[in-house]
Parts: structure tokens; C-alpha cells; sequence
């Protein structure tokens, strides 16, 4: 996930990606979310460097790069842990007990919101708006939203959260002993 990163290896890594990418878009700003998710796969993070390779395959403005990286609580401008939960505190979500549920997530991790257990299995964060208010309230795991949330939902999903870690630590630990 990590690999080092200049801006000729950015470009040497996801020149090619990106250009395809754009090609599905009217104008090349519209490929910057797009290539930002390539670039934060292949790195895990997203940086100055990282923008400005970013700008420079889709010839844009390194600002507008940078304004979309910033937006959007999708990009990870630092590292998250395996487990990135996102717990939406908008209007809707916060009127049916978001804060709670964050401050229960909190408890039950030994974290607060902003921060990643020691470990890095978990990262919480408390996040303005992840479109789904129908829903409420809803958090992200990763990628994966999670909605009409109670305590006990969320102990339910933190439950399988590490047995999922548990299997692929497990996994991890046989794949290296089979490498050696």
C-alpha cells in the first residue's frame, strides 16, 4: 500500500491509469477525484507530492487537486487504520443520536475522534456529511456505509470488525511464513 513516492514515481506508477481514466470525463478537472483514488490506493496517503504529479498528468492547476483532496473526507491526507470509521454528525444524523454513537465508538476503542488506536486497527473520525441523511444515523467503514445505527449495531459491526482483523492477521502471518 505504501511505496515511496517522488513525483517522477507518481507519474511512472499512474500516468497510464490516469490518462484512461480521463478519457470517461469532458475535461480533465473532472478526472481529479478519480485519479486521487488511484494515487491514495497505491500510497495509502495523499500528499503535496501527490498533488502536484496529480496536476501535472492531467495539466491542471495543483490547487484544484489540492481543493479536492481537502474536501472530501475520502482522501486520507494522513494514514487511517485498517478499520476507518467515519461517523457522519450532520443535521439529520446528529438529531438522531450521531454524538452518542461517537462517543460510545470512542469508549469502546479508547480513542477519541481524530485519532488511530495504537495498534492501527481502528481510526474514528466525526465527519460533516456523508450523503446518506435518509438513512440516519450512519457511519463508514472504509468504504462501506453503515446506517440507522444504535449501540448495539455498532457493537455488532466493531465484533466482526475484529474477527475480520483477527483472519487477516491470521492470513498475513501464513502468507509470510510461505514466502521464507
Amino acid at each position: 500500500m505504501t511505496a515511496e513516492r517522488t513525483i517522477s514515481t507518481i507519474r511512472d506508477d499512474l500516468t497510464i491509469a490516469i490518462s484512461e481514466v480521463r478519457t470517461r470525463y469532458p475535461n480533465a478537472r473532472s478526472a481529479i477525484m478519480p485519479a486521487l483514488y488511484l494515487a491514495q490506493d497505491k500510497y495509502g496517503t495523499l500528499d503535496g507530492t501527490v498533488y502536484q504529479a496529480i496536476a501535472e498528468i492531467l495539466d491542471v492547476p495543483e490547487i484544484y487537486v489540492f481543493e479536492v483532496a481537502s474536501f472530501y473526507t475520502l482522501y486520507h491526507r494522513e494514514a487511517v487504520g485498517r478499520f476507518h470509521l467515519q461517523m457522519c454528525t450532520n443535521v439529520s444524523c446528529m438529531l438522531l443520536g450521531a454524538y452518542d454513537l461517537l462517543g460510545h465508538l470512542e469508549g469502546r476503542l479508547g480513542i477519541k475522534a481524530g485519532a488511530t488506536t495504537d495498534d492501527g486497527r481502528f481510526s474514528i473520525r466525526a465527519v460533516e456529511c456523508i450523503g446518506a441523511c435518509d438513512r440516519a444515523p450512519v457511519m463508514m467503514v472504509n468504504e462501506d456505509y453503515h446506517n440507522d445505527l444504535t449501540r448495539a449495531r455498532v457493537d455488532a459491526l466493531l465484533d466482526g470488525l475484529e474477527e475480520i482483523d483477527t483472519i487477516l492477521d491470521d492470513l498475513e502471518e501464513t502468507i509470510s511464513e510461505g514466502m521464507s
